[in-house]
């Protein structure tokens, strides 16, 4: 049986393994970036149309040592990639290296790539171009200490592409790890999300899809495995129809968000209208000072900036010092998930948190803390 290499954010690894054995796929391992699971070519469709978690799905071919560029070339030339494409078609190579001899990552991929067209020469005495756009095989290579692993990506395009974002705030979340910390707080997709800084809508979209159990990647155009010669589209075919008879329809609650910026509200109505969820998503412009309850009772769910990438940390301490009222004074009884990545303004709460997960956004070390409003 194949094994694959689901790839995520640091800090969602664990629920990245529990949605692939909820897909019935089975889980070998895990690792720092990502889990291991074994399946067949349509376990690994399903994998790339389902997971809303994984950054890419990915097939090990190679794992060997190598000191010098000599023994780079001629150990790639142990797997045969002209199985996958043909010499007609295109590849790029993505490398990274740590702590090896050979330090240059440009020309680790340049060898790799030299070895894989002289491959295809040889048989076809063709060799496919170069293209890092939009290849039809993308290939990459890892090296730490001189230890190297090669795999194929079966994605294509990184899976938080889901194809409904077209625009997007400042400083966006990436679609998976939107839907990761989603998963964290083990919300029941049976209950209303409220977010008071909705920017893009990044939170509630991946919410509603997941709510009316829409697989994220059913509007991608393409994946990289339907570049490949061993692709089947009647098991492809197979996993997009039992994904589409499984939606839900309609739901009997709804989501809210709120941001004070108008051009970037019109913006997340474009892309919950393009998720098919804008039946179910209420936004409206409001500042976070003023936000009232639209519910009962729901969760909150909040991305606030942290001085980053956007704005200026003694500006946002107001921000924060209104999101706290708002928090203590109109939501009593809910509870409120914060993502930060910046301790002092988090302080500014004056809120006790009842949890703590640690995940990184990008490069960013953040915490995302839960808040029972008691």
């Amino acid at each position: 049986m194949p094994e694959f290499f689901a790839s995520t954010a640091r800090g969602l690894v664990e629920p990245l393994e529990k949605e692939l054995k909820d897909l019935g796929l089975k889980v070998t391992d895990k690792y720092i970036g990502g889990v291991f699971f074994e399946s067949n070519w349509e376990g690994c469709y399903k994998a790339n149309l389902h997971s809303r978690l994984a950054s890419r799905i990915l097939k090990p071919v190679l794992d060997f040592t190598a000191y010098q560029p000599e023994e780079l070339y001629n150990q790639i030339l142990r797997h045969d990639f002209t199985k996958y494409i043909k010499p007609t078609q295109t590849i790029s190579i993505d490398a990274s290296v740590t702590e090896s001899m050979m330090r240059d990552q440009r020309y680790v991929a340049m060898k790799v790539k030299d070895a894989i067209v002289d491959q295809f020469r040889d048989k076809f005495g063709v060799r496919p171009d170069v293209d890092n756009e939009n290849p039809s095989l993308r290939i990459h290579v890892r090296a730490i200490k001189n230890q190297f692993n090669v795999a194929i990506d079966t994605s294509g395009d990184s899976l938080f592409k889901r194809g409904y974002r077209k625009e997007v705030g400042e400083a966006p979340l990436k679609e998976n790890l939107a839907a990761g910390l989603i998963m964290v707080t083990e919300w029941d997709k049976q209950s209303p999300l409220v977010d008071f800084m909705c920017g893009s809508g990044t939170f509630l979209i991946e919410a509603a899809m997941m709510a009316k159990n829409i697989a994220p990647g059913i509007s991608r155009k393409r994946f990289g495995f339907q570049n490949w010669l061993n692709y089947e589209p009647e098991a492809w075919d197979k996993v997009v129809q039992e994904a589409m008879d499984a939606e839900i329809e309609e739901l009997p609650f709804k989501f809210y968000g709120f941001d004070i910026d108008r051009k970037v509200l019109n913006n997340a109505k474009d892309n919950a209208k393009r998720a098919g969820v804008d039946d179910v998503i209420e936004f409206k412009k409001e500042p976070v000072a003023t936000v009232e309850p639209p519910v009962e009772k729901g969760m909150i769910i909040i991305n606030p900036p942290y001085g980053a990438r956007i704005g200026d940390e003694d500006n946002l301490r107001d921000v924060y010092r209104d999101l706290s009222f708002t928090l203590k004074h109109r939501f009593k009884g809910w509870d409120a998930w914060i993502l930060s990545g910046n301790k002092e303004l988090i302080a500014d709460l004056k809120l006790k948190s009842t949890r703590k997960h640690f995940v990184f956004n990008g490069n960013i070390e953040c915490r995302f803390l839960k808040y029972s409003m008691f």
